[in-house]
Formats: structure tokens, sequence, C-alpha cells
């Protein structure tokens, strides 16, 4: 299982500002290893992020994204005490789902 995420919300002006750090290889399928064998895809196809459960963001990503992503979003009428949940999901079946609470 990769490891958790790093999530930060700060309520901010009606709203709130999310901040994500994701732990991801992010291999594109392109690369080589020391012998010469093409090293397998394997990256995040599908982020999302919910507000209280409720979906308020949805991502598809590919191999063009760097290793261990960051990802920044607002979400609108969120508030102190809300939770914020994001879950992504990669190529090969692996899925993650960490939350926080807006601060």
């Amino acid at each position: 299982m990769a490891d958790p995420m790093k999530i930060r919300a700060t309520a901010k002006e009606g709203g709130a500002d999310v901040r994500v750090l994701m732990a991801h290889e992010m291999e594109t399928g392109q690369r080589k290893d020391a012998s010469g064998k093409v090293i397998p895809a394997w990256h995040i196809t599908e982020v999302t992020a919910t507000l209280n459960g409720k979906p308020v963001l949805k991502a598809h990503w590919g191999p063009a994204i760097s290793k261990n992503p960051y990802l920044q979003f607002r979400v609108k009428g969120a508030k102190a005490g809300d939770k914020i949940g994001v879950t992504w999901v990669d190529n090969k079946g692996d899925k993650r789902t960490d939350e926080a609470t807006v601060g």
C-alpha cells in the first residue's frame, strides 16, 4: 500500500484551499532500467475529492504527471470542521484514500 497523502485544508473567504501531496512513483512506461528492459507503466489514472462525503472534484490523469504529484484546489462553501477526502486509483488497480479536517 502506498504511503498516506499529506492533505492540508484551510478555511478561507467562504471556502477552503486544499493542498494534497501524494506519494506515488508515476512511471511512464517509456524509461528503461540498467539492463535495458522497459520499466512498466504505473501511474495514477483518477483522483477524486469529496467534501463531507459529496464529490467536489474528479480528475483523470495519465503518465505525464510527475512523481509524488501535488494537487491544489479550492472548494466553495467549506468551513472549519468539514471533512475533505481525497482518493486516487492507479492503472494497476491500487487505491488510496485519505481524509483531513478543514482548519
